[in-house]
């Protein structure tokens, strides 16, 4: 973990969040939850838009310590399943704020940093977040084998009005999710109940390993265009043209193209947000995470740190040696 990290300064970000006060919580409940990666809205004009999901949780932020997070877990590997069925029984069903980052197609050749990085955040005071809606759970599962192990949630189960974008890791997802679902559940996944869509949707999938479904209105038809009356390609729907600029070429991400790659102004915006007492436990928490790491790897981790914040790398240090002269002492 740490060798990786250590060569991939680009995960510093969300691994001081990972190693943070704000990385245990309590429950799904006291989670925000975001996509992550960017998406597209497409509008009635079919103009382009770059976006992003927020999903802010309404329950309050609730996190647990190292310490405290082992000895739930000692008793219940499932605390926080538990926790998320039994508020749903109680009626305290949880809810979340939809928000949502947009930014004109044009503005992600203007920015510092690659906005379909994966590993980058778009700043609130460029881009604010709009409320769109609220998700709430509000029912357990009546059989929990059927309507949890069997969904297949996936980044290209998409509407008309929202596509993709270039970030990199989305386009892998995209295909990569739905090969896994159809090895995990079998071909016909879509077409199981949890997955099927609420709207009537027509096309040409057919036969095959558990086939269940009943037959499209051309049965004959596995083709388009077809003289059967079979479903046809909605070009309403098409999305308009991605300009391009630049050569085409593999480059490794950390590269850039464009835009200079910083992967320490972000991690230092939000090591600089935390009090004392928050740095004090990250310190303590990558500290505790190190143990049994070899030394090369530990400095030159470290040595990620002091680029971010000379503060970061001085902490984790000194909490490292606090635990070698702990370790000495007790033996």
């Amino acid at each position: 973990m740490w060798d990786f990290w250590s060569l991939s300064p680009e995960s510093l970000h969300q691994v001081t969040i990972l190693m943070s006060d704000r990385g245990l919580p309590v429950s799904v409940r006291h989670m925000n939850g975001y996509g992550s990666h960017t998406y597209s809205f497409i509008n009635a004009k079919n103009e382009r838009f770059w976006v992003k999901f927020h999903f802010k949780t309404q329950q309050g932020h609730k996190l647990w310590t190292n310490a405290e997070a082992t000895e739930v877990i000692g008793r219940s590997r499932e605390s926080t399943q538990e926790d998320l069925f039994g508020a749903i029984e109680r009626g305290e069903f949880p809810r979340w704020i939809l928000q949502v980052q947009v930014m004109p197609e044009e503005d992600s050749e203007k920015t510092a940093y690659n906005p379909f990085d994966l590993t980058k955040v778009w700043p609130h005071k460029d881009y604010p977040p709009v409320t769109v809606g609220v998700l709430e759970l509000n029912r357990n599962p009546d059989n929990y084998f059927a309507e949890i192990e069997q969904a297949a949630f996936s980044p290209s189960n998409i509407v008309p009005g929202i596509g993709f974008s270039p970030d990199k890791m989305l386009q892998a997802r995209v295909f990569s999710y739905a090969d896994a679902h159809r090895h995990r559940l079998g071909t016909h996944y879509e077409a199981l109940p949890v997955n099927a869509p609420k709207c009537p949707v027509q096309n040409y999938n057919k036969d095959g390993a558990m086939r269940f479904f009943p037959n499209n209105p051309a049965p004959d038809a596995y083709y388009e265009p077809n003289s059967f009356s079979g479903p046809m390609e909605r070009p309403e729907f098409r999305e308009p043209p991605l300009r391009i600029s630049g050569d085409a070429d593999r480059y490794a991400q950390r590269e850039g193209v464009g835009q200079k790659v910083d992967d320490f102004t972000q991690p230092r915006s939000l090591f600089n947000l935390f009090n004392a007492a928050q740095k004090q436990r990250l310190f303590s928490n990558v500290a505790d995470a190190m143990t049994g790491v070899p030394a090369a790897i530990v400095e030159r981790q470290c040595a990620l740190f002091d680029k971010v914040h000379p503060d970061y790398g001085r902490g984790v240090r000194k909490a490292l040696l606090a635990r070698a002269s702990a370790k000495e002492a007790a033996e």
